[in-house]
């Protein structure tokens, strides 16, 4: 849970000191590990550049100001950067500017101390001082950990407690059963079978494209820098860029809170959540060579608008919490847009092609919820058609092909195979040849 901060002159100096110094170190440490390697071949780990630091304190006398275990925490989020590196999930460690360093983290109750039971009150933060803050938590209990955030000239303080399950469960369990399919005109398409509802896309960035494309264009106008050429940025960039990042921000926050709003609606009345398994970045991805690259650009805004991965996410977790079930339909084996939700029959349909009408059992329904009614039957395991249809289309998908080339093996083992059939044929012919001869030898 998150708190706004409201630091007097004096603390925020103090605030903005501190940063910088976890900034620093957390360039030293970076720079530490590569040169390291470079020049002694050296794999330095989290553990060596921990017991370096009383030494390190020594010497860099600002850092004696600092809480020991903070300073491990941003030690600790160098080798979170390196071990994400290292398994191919994220790309090579860099330098940080002040710009890009968010905060630093207090990784125990040492560091800091609470004034509250999760409606405003005071954070007391260690070389610091106590500081005002206001929020209220949706849940409350023993405080274990605090980062520090500084976010568009304003400071926040994001805290994790230990709740207990109980307080997290209803007392009673909600007994609805619903299916979800994503749109862009439609953000949500919820059905239970009988009763259909659609939420339509908010569109926050697109109400303020206007407000930011004029912003943009006048941050353009001013001076920006350049490291090449030495360039540092004008008063008027600085401020022309606050004013656009002030404004994402805004359109941020807009979608953030409705989504909760909107995940909150949903799992207050239903146990069981059915929905399609999303990849947003595969359909979000560049538009390939012949595609309209302006339609595909707008699909791909369209989709960020209405953050997907964000409302599955917020979905999924408030379902999970209260003890509910979230089930993931594998749209690939499914294929819930082009199966009839009465019939299981599968008729493939373009993207423009927005109401679904079967040639089999004439059910007529919006495509979006006809969708929703798939998955659901499917998770359900009531689907009609299931057992021949569905068999077929499971048969003909990626997934089984993937399946059956893994199990194949690679092309020098198909190879090898090839060659041990062909040779035991020619000693089988072989043999058979010897029997032969000898019999007709022998008459």
């Amino acid at each position: 849970m998150t708190f706004r901060l409201y630091p007097n002159e004096k603390t925020e100096l103090t605030l903005r000191y501190h940063r910088k110094l976890h900034k620093d170190l957390y360039n030293a440490a970076v720079n530490n590990r590569f040169n390291q390697y470079k020049i002694y071949n050296h794999k330095v780990d989290y553990f060596e550049q921990q017991n370096c630091l009383p030494a390190f304190k020594e010497v860099w006398l600002e850092y004696k100001e600092l809480p020991s275990h903070a300073l491990q925490a941003t030690l600790k989020r160098v080798d979170y950067a390196f071990e994400r590196w290292f398994k191919g999930l994220g790309k090579r460690p860099r330098f940080k500017s002040i710009r890009h360093y968010s905060g630093w983290t207090y990784p125990d109750c040492a560091g800091f101390k609470l004034e509250s039971d999760g409606e405003n009150g005071y954070l007391g933060l260690s070389k610091i001082g106590r500081i005002q803050m206001r929020g209220q938590a949706k849940y409350w209990g023993k405080p274990t950990t605090c980062t520090i955030l500084y976010r568009n000239g304003k400071w926040y303080a994001s805290i994790t407690v230990n709740v207990l399950d109980q307080a997290l469960k209803p007392e009673i369990l909600p007994c609805g059963a619903i299916g979800i399919d994503f749109g862009c005109k439609s953000a949500l398409s919820i059905t239970d079978g009988e009763n259909h509802q659609q939420i339509d896309a908010p569109k926050f960035l697109r109400n303020a494209e206007h407000l930011i494309k004029k912003a943009s264009k006048d941050k353009r106008r001013k001076r920006a820098p350049n490291r090449k050429k030495k360039i540092k940025a004008s008063r008027r960039f600085k401020k022309a860029q606050l004013k656009v990042s002030k404004l994402n921000r805004k359109v941020a926050n807009q979608r953030q809170n409705w989504v909760h709003q909107v995940a909150t609606q949903i799992t207050r009345s239903n146990s069981m959540v059915a929905t399609e398994t999303l990849v947003v970045k595969n359909m979000t991805s560049k538009p390939k060579k012949g595609s309209s690259h302006k339609q595909k650009a707008g699909l791909n805004k369209s989709i960020l608008d209405v953050g997907f991965g964000m409302l599955r996410n917020a979905i999924k977790y408030k379902v999970e919490q209260i003890g509910g079930v979230f089930i993931e339909v594998p749209t690939r084996l499914v294929k819930p847009s082009q199966t009839c939700p009465k019939c299981g029959h599968q008729h493939k349909k373009t993207l423009d092609i927005r109401v679904h009408e079967c040639g089999v059992c004439s059910y007529r329904q919006d495509r979006d919820i006809a969708a929703a009614q798939v998955m659901l039957y499917w998770s359900k395991g009531n689907l009609p058609g299931s057992g021949t249809v569905l068999a077929d289309a499971e048969s003909s998908s990626s997934t089984s092909s993937t399946k059956a080339r893994k199990q194949a093996g690679s092309m020098r083992q198909l190879g090898a195979k090839k060659r041990q059939k062909s040779q035991s044929n020619f000693a089988k012919n072989k043999l058979e040849d010897a029997e032969t001869s000898s019999s007709s030898e022998a008459s």
